[in-house]
């Protein structure tokens, strides 16, 4: 399993007790409702497989975890600091009502004038608004998430068209 086919749910923070009982630190919204038995747990860039004995979720942030054959606090303490994740078959499927701008991660942008621009690879934060990046001709171009950027968003197609500024992208490419 590659972890493109995977989600990321959490990460270890510490061993609890000397039988290799985990707190683990849940980001994913939600996760209670997922229904799954085995997670993979990135070691040295690889994703390892393991069974889940049982988890106990304490709060909305945290939970128990019990993993097979991890039975030891030494065994529990290698994957301390490690980060969860599930197969993307088991990621639930968003509403459109929940659907929000940092979800357009894998979109297709395009641009009124320019056409397709490429795969939003990634949604910046900042205080002011997000920003995408996109591969374009070999070279990252940052575009803003706005009211006057965005045209449309097709969420079944998975298409963002956007009419960027006049010479935007030529500053990129210059």
């Amino acid at each position: 399993m590659k972890i493109e086919d995977c989600f990321r749910i959490g990460s270890v923070l510490k061993t609890k007790g000397l039988k290799g009982e985990m707190q683990m630190y849940v980001d994913f919204d939600n996760l209670d409702a997922i229904d799954f038995n085995a997670i993979f747990i990135e070691i040295s860039g690889k994703l390892a497989p393991f069974f889940v004995e049982s988890i106990k979720y304490n709060q909305k942030n945290a939970a128990y975890l019990y993993l097979e054959d991890v039975d030891t606090i030494e065994k529990a303490s290698a994957l301390v600091r490690k980060d969860i994740y599930l197969p993307n078959k088991l990621k639930p499927k968003k509403r459109k009502s929940d659907f929000t701008l940092k979800d357009l991660v894998g979109f297709t942008a395009v641009d009124e004038n320019e056409g397709e621009l490429g795969e939003i690879t990634a949604i910046h934060e900042y205080p002011q608004q997000l920003i995408a990046a996109v591969t374009y001709k070999n070279c990252e171009v940052l575009f803003p998430l706005n009211e006057e950027i965005i045209v449309a968003i097709d969420v079944v197609k998975e298409i963002l068209t956007v009419d960027l500024p006049e010479g935007l992208l030529d500053i990129y490419l210059d």
